[in-house]
């Protein structure tokens, strides 16, 4: 094996794959440093491979293994909203039709899963024959089962058979009318009695979490090892996906799972990397902080995703000063108390103030902060308080390298703030606060508000979305792309305010209304309800 692929140190044992083997193709919709960096790939892909009825090839947008001329199933993992482009490029490059309604009984089946299909699927609905919604754990193995009791059969079949499987979801065998061809969504109903009338997303709910299934130096995190601490997060701030969408919130075992995981990543690098999105929040991290303390770990280099706030200690600073980390990462979302009850971030200014100097005793040199503009219910006093908090961090941990990353706040499906639409004054309050910070010499480092007009247009999107995807892909990726295709589509879609900065009703039909995600829509609006009583009148 040439190129990129014989740098790869695999640590499972790949099947040899049966004669009649299922010829698969499963690809990650961008260059190969990025999608080998995805734990979630790394890890389905490793899965196939593993089974002696399936003989999977990879696929990246730079490179590929070696193909079969007659695939049957050919998957993405879709972690990034824009690689949408990529999609419908490599499946013309296959020869394989992008809408699912043009593919014949001769075409392979089309499959997609990761977060953004998990998430709202349904701007690229009209793109993929089947969609796994939630934890691949179980969902894949029965994906396989399923589509082996109907391989021989016809493609209206092989569907009809897949959409009886729990959490997976065929698009084509749900209708979707309208008001009026630019308005609101009227109904979403499956074709027939025979097709659930929701899909539920999968949760696993096992203790052993992933781990990487390869290292390699030709990895955009070169050689690193991953290890999955926890799996969503206990706060439940109202706008955060990663929470909402992926409860409840769950830990890996430390003695079972856990520590011989790190061994046998720890065997062939020295680069780890912790994830989760509340990595400190595993009731055992104490005790996994000591195990890499230990002298024997002492030239590994170790990073952590995003911590809490409140558990930001001088040993954790130490630990990781020692492991070759030179910062650390924290979501604070606003300098404002009063903002942060709205959203449900539970955490005080002392708290992070305290995270500050810990950080910097514990040896750290610098410490990100993670903040939003336009969220729900922000006031201009609200920036003033995030100004105020970073200049009191400037004092309280002097020689501390501060940064401040900020994004504009967007509606996400499944989560309370999902009625909300985009602040069309949060690009000027970005502007503001760079102004401002800039003033205290502290380094700001604003997402792209245009970028989050974007995001939001997918994350809310509908099925009508596909035409305006196949457009844009031919203009590219910038707002005035998307402004172009709405002009040139008028009439048969909403305009982009509808989808951006519109608030929603909660009457209204969303456009996941037939996908389930952990919490019913009750919940989503009691929580919404709490939030609003704090906001001004």
């Amino acid at each position: 094996m040439t190129g990129v692929f014989a740098a790869e140190r695999l640590l499972f044992t790949p099947a040899t794959p049966d004669n009649d083997a299922i010829p698969t193709i499963f690809g990650f919709p961008n260059e190969y440093s990025v999608g080998i960096t995805s734990l979630g790939y790394q890890v389905v892909w490793a899965t196939l491979a593993m089974r002696c009825d399936v003989q999977v090839s990879r696929l990246f947008t730079d490179t590929q293994e070696q193909l079969p001329r007659n695939p049957e199933l050919v998957g993405f993992s879709v972690s990034w909203e824009l690689d949408y482009v990529n999609i419908l490029n490599l499946l013309e490059s296959l020869e394989i039709p992008t809408r699912a309604a043009a593919r014949s009984d001769n075409h392979p089946l089309v499959f997609g899963g990761g977060p953004v299909l998990t998430a709202n699927p349904e701007p690229f609905a009209d793109f993929f024959d089947v969609i796994l919604l939630g934890d691949g754990e179980n969902l894949l193995p029965n994906f396989i089962e399923a589509y082996k009791e109907v391989r021989q059969a016809d493609r209206q079949t092989q569907l009809k058979r897949l959409a009886q499987v729990p959490g997976i979801y065929v698009p084509s065998l749900y209708v979707v009318e309208y008001h009026n061809p630019d308005g609101l969504i009227k109904s979403i109903q499956p074709v027939d009695e025979a097709i659930p009338s929701r899909v539920e997303k999968q949760t696993y709910r096992g203790n052993t979490l992933s781990a990487s299934t390869v290292v390699t130096e030709k990895a955009a995190w070169e050689n690193i090892y991953m290890v999955e601490v926890v799996r969503s997060c206990p706060e439940m701030c109202r706008f955060c996906l990663a929470s909402y969408l992926t409860l409840p919130f769950r830990t890996a075992s430390l003695e079972s799972s856990l520590i011989p995981a790190i061994e046998r990543g720890l065997a062939v690098t020295n680069r780890l990397g912790l994830l989760g999105a509340s990595v400190t929040q595993h009731p055992e991290f104490q005790t996994l902080l000591e195990y890499l303390s230990q002298p024997k770990y002492d030239d590994v280099r170790l990073s952590i995703a995003s911590v809490r706030t409140n558990t930001v200690t001088v040993q954790l600073a130490e630990t990781l000063a020692k492991r070759d980390t030179r910062s650390l990462t924290i979501a604070i979302e606003s300098g404002s108390e009063r903002l942060r009850q709205i959203i449900n971030k539970k955490l005080h200014n002392d708290e992070i103030v305290q995270a500050a100097i810990n950080a910097k005793t514990g040896g750290l040199t610098g410490l990100k902060l993670y903040g939003m503009a336009g969220i729900p219910g922000e006031e201009p006093e609200d920036l003033d308080a995030t100004v105020a908090m970073m200049r009191s961090l400037k004092r309280a941990a002097p020689g501390l390298r501060l940064t401040l990353g900020c994004s504009t706040f967007v509606p996400k499906a499944h989560t309370p703030f999902q009625w909300f639409g985009v602040d069309r004054e949060a690009e000027k309050r970005l502007k503001k606060l760079d102004k401002e910070l800039r003033r205290e010499s502290i380094n700001f480092r604003p997402e792209s508000y245009n970028w989050s007009v974007m995001q939001a247009l997918i994350s809310r999107g509908d099925r009508r979305l596909s035409y305006l995807l196949e457009l844009t892909r031919h203009y590219g990726d910038s707002l005035g792309s998307y402004r172009r295709a709405f002009k040139e589509l008028r009439g048969q879609v909403p305009e982009l305010d509808y989808y951006v900065h519109a608030n929603w009703s909660l009457e209204q039909v969303l456009p996941w209304s037939h996908l389930a995600g952990p919490l019913p829509v009750e919940t989503l609006q009691k929580h919404l309800a709490t939030a609003q009583s704090l906001m001004p009148a």
